[in-house]
């Protein structure tokens, strides 16, 4: 990825570690699971990880990247809209899709790490 890339790809505010926080109480909880909930989808992480190279990307584009119809992936896009994670721009004649929130960019290196740390071991 070059520079002008990069620059674009919205970064994640620093926050104390874990260990440092206050427990999270039950609201913060049901927000986290709901997150999660809208992630535990192979689609959607495939899309994230599309528009993440990519930075921008039309539905036809993302449909074409991950192999399916592009009504099927507009149905999933609509997921990540609904939960502020994705931001959809019209550009001429097409909508595209640019990740927002910076922090799930975050959590997506780091659940990778521990797969690609076994895939390493192995």
């Amino acid at each position: 990825m070059d520079q002008e890339r990069e620059a674009e790809l919205p970064v994640c505010s620093p926050w104390p570690p874990l260990k440092d926080r206050r427990l999270i109480g039950q609201a913060e909880t049901s927000e986290l699971a709901g997150l999660f909930k809208v992630l535990a989808s192979d689609t959607r992480l495939r899309l994230l990880h599309a528009l993440a190279k990519s930075g921008r990307l039309c539905v036809t584009e993302l449909a074409e990247a991950v192999g399916m119809k592009p009504q099927a992936v507009s149905n999933q896009l609509q997921r990540l809209l609904d939960r502020g994670i994705l931001k959809a721009t019209r550009h001429r004649n097409n909508i595209q899709y640019r990740i927002v929130d910076p922090c799930v960019l975050s959590l997506l290196e780091l659940a990778l790490c521990p797969i690609q740390e076994a895939e390493r071991r192995t």
